[in-house]
């Protein structure tokens, strides 16, 4: 497999990934299911005193089908990536996909959520401004990247590794 191509999928997975996250917060769909479950404990709350509350479990329906649709769309993007590379084995495949998503787990924590997250008003949910300390809780997005993160990363990794050994 190329090195070369495997640190340009890197470059331009986090791209398409910080692309999706602003996608993602423009305009009132921050405010869904899907988007609050990802805000720390103390922010929901804080949402739900002046908003409609929703579940935003991992049980609920909406988070599901967006944790759903969000495999489906990497494992595209990510067998795609495998064979650009030039993956040729279950391992192959199953590697560069799993090294990609811990790469971009680490991205999204470090950089998104570290930094962009906890400092841009456009993630700020409404009534919720003020809690900057809330919005800074490195442990809280530190977890998340762990787990569900890494299941998320062996779910994608083995989906491409077995789509590789069918296609080549």
């Amino acid at each position: 497999m190329s090195i070369q191509v495997i640190l340009s999928e890197m470059v331009i997975f986090a791209a398409i990934f910080t692309a999706l996250v602003l996608a993602a917060y423009l305009g009132g769909q921050k405010h869904s299911a899907a988007a609050i479950h990802n805000y720390p404990p103390e922010i929901q709350e804080e949402y739900f005193k002046t908003h409609e509350r929703v579940d935003v479990s991992y049980k609920s329906k909406n988070v599901l089908l967006t944790k759903g649709f969000g495999i489906l769309l990497f494992t595209l993007i990510l067998l795609a990536c495998a064979l650009a590379a030039g993956a040729k084995t279950f391992r192959q495949g199953f590697g560069l996909a799993f090294g990609l998503m811990a790469w971009i787990g680490l991205y999204d924590t470090c950089f998104l959520d570290w930094v962009l997250f906890a400092n841009l008003p456009m993630f700020r949910l409404e009534g919720t401004e003020h809690m900057d300390k809330a919005y800074h809780q490195k442990w809280f997005h530190a977890k998340g990247m762990l787990f569900p993160g890494t299941l998320f990363a062996l779910i994608i990794g083995v989906l491409v590794g077995l789509l590789v050994t069918v296609i080549r």
